[in-house]
């Protein structure tokens, strides 16, 4: 299932250099998604590290770049909280464990069924989070501690720098892509505000702001085994199973979603079985080298690609960079400006949102521009998970709404004088009711013939609406045949007794939903 990745020689170069510059992209969310759980800076760094090397090597899309991420950070806090952050390691544990399991039962091709209007309103949701996200680098503790909006000059400054570094990632693949434009916007405006002395945050004040701690470091050492110390009991498996549950449902949704819209970038496909299982087995590793664990991150993702970032080699190289920083120039990447690093976000921000979102209202069905909206919103308020589930259940219910309406009968007289009813359309849940108001009991002659060979019988419901008009004809004395229908539907039909007729010769094979 799995082989060690081949590196071609045309891809080395791109790929190591949109992994150094992943790299530095990596460094402050992964302090920021540290502190929403509750746990220390290295906890997160070391899980962007090591989640970000498996996945690289095994997981099932080249180019993808993982690491801790904040949708899973929020479902951690309450647990560190509450119980600690042993609890949580067994927690990421477990849910690796999960994550796997989908994976080798091949789960993973459900994320087909996900509706291209939910894909829309996803990624776009994603946008405005990392962009609000952002946000929060233009705010300084003020005298009381209280992180405040910045003012005059200093925010003349943040915002001149990242408009600079905006524009070097904008401007300069018009002269050249031998260099990824993210890498050289950061290395000049880093030069420029350390060679001219500019009063700017680094990612240094970041970390310092967040940990309270004025002598915080990046500087670390290589994470160490360690199995998660908390009791083998029942009582700590129910405490941590429902995390588990959704931190292993929210890592899947998010990566096999980011992973579709890679493919729909480099026009290929990922394999989605196997991203399940890369993940499972990077936060199981998390879980007993004490990290966070996490999921694919659409937003380093989006920066790898848009560098050049093709292969497994750059989700590699960035990594590897990641823990080279930590334990040799740590010194190097805090003096990076966090203005650098808001620019590059805001540039993906620009190049994940789908513009062309507002010429869909005019152009597709008002039902799909709704649910584009209702995810984007649910995925903005509340969490990823959360909004495709409700994406999904909005399609097929809306979905469900629409076929219900299509079924229809025509109705003629045989020469043997019965009345031919001719069933078009779908009979399922939706439509079911539909059904049963196409016929005239009362009024109908004394044979009735119902023809199924322009329907189709899809679940339950449609057994019971089917079985419920021959009950009817059955109890006005007249005899019904019930032609072209499953032989699933037989043994559901017997209360109807010899007045009903079975056309069995001629049934479709096809199962029907009972369940």
């Amino acid at each position: 299932m799995f082989e060690f990745p081949k590196f071609s020689n045309h891809s080395v170069k791109n790929d190591v250099l949109s992994g150094l510059t992943v790299a530095l992209a990596l460094v402050p969310e992964a302090v920021a998604f540290a502190f929403v759980a509750g746990v220390d800076p290295m906890v997160g760094l070391y899980a962007a590290f090591i989640v970000g090397l498996i996945t690289s090597i095994i997981g099932g899309r080249p180019g993808m770049i993982s690491g801790a991420t904040g949708a899973m950070a929020v479902v951690m806090v309450s647990l560190v909280a509450m119980h600690g952050v042993q609890y949580l390691f067994a927690a990421i544990l477990l849910a690796g464990l999960l994550q796997i399991t989908a994976g080798l039962f091949k789960l993973g091709k459900f994320i087909r069924i996900v509706p291209h209007p939910v894909m829309i309103g996803f990624v776009n949701g994603l946008a405005i989070v990392i962009f609000l996200a952002q946000l929060g680098q233009f705010k300084a503790p003020d005298a009381l501690g209280n992180l405040d909006w910045l003012q005059g000059p200093e925010m003349m400054l943040m915002l001149g720098l990242v408009v600079l570094t905006m524009a070097i990632i904008h401007f300069l693949p018009k002269l050249t892509t031998a260099i990824p434009s993210s890498l050289v916007a950061i290395i000049v405006v880093t030069g420029l505000v350390q060679g001219l002395d500019l009063d700017t945050r680094t990612v240094v004040d970041f970390l310092r702001t967040m940990s309270g701690d004025e002598a915080a470091t990046l500087a670390g050492s290589l994470p160490t085994f360690s199995v998660p110390n908390v009791p083998l009991s029942l009582e700590t498996l129910y405490i941590i199973f429902p995390y588990a549950l959704i931190l292993a449902a929210i890592g899947l949704i998010e990566s096999l979603l980011t992973l579709t819209v890679i493919d729909e970038m480099t026009g290929t496909r990922g394999q989605s079985n196997r991203e399940c299982v890369g993940q499972g087995v990077a936060n199981v590793t998390c879980s007993v080298f004490g990290a966070m664990g996490g999921c694919a991150m659409i937003g380093q993702s989006m920066i790898n690609v848009n560098s050049g970032g093709r292969g497994r080699l750059s989700g590699i190289t960035a990594a590897l960079a990641l823990l080279g920083f930590i334990l040799f120039a740590s010194g190097l990447i805090e003096m990076i400006p966090l203005a650098a690093l808001v620019g590059v976000m805001f540039m993906v921000v620009i190049g994940t949102f789908e513009w062309a979102t507002f010429k869909l209202a005019r152009r597709v069905p008002k039902q799909d521009f709704f649910v584009i909206v209702l995810v984007t919103v649910v995925t903005v308020l509340t969490d990823l998970a959360v909004a495709v589930g409700v994406g999904v259940v909005a399609s097929a219910l809306m979905f469900a709404w629409q076929h219900a309406k299509h079924i229809y009968s025509t109705n003629t007289v045989n020469d043997e004088g019965s009345k031919v009813y001719e069933i078009n359309g779908p009979i399922f849940f939706g439509s079911a009711a539909n059904f049963l108001e196409l016929f005239d009991v009362e009024s109908d002659p004394k044979d009735i013939v119902i023809d199924f060979a322009a329907s189709r019988v899809v679940d339950h419901s449609a057994i019971e609406a089917v079985d419920t008009i021959a009950d009817r004809y059955s109890k006005a004395g007249k005899k019904v045949h019930l032609r072209h229908l499953s032989q699933d539907c037989h043994a559901l039909l017997n209360k109807a007794g010899s007045l009903v007729e079975i056309n069995v010769q001629e049934d479709p094979i096809y199962k029907v939903v009972s369940q």
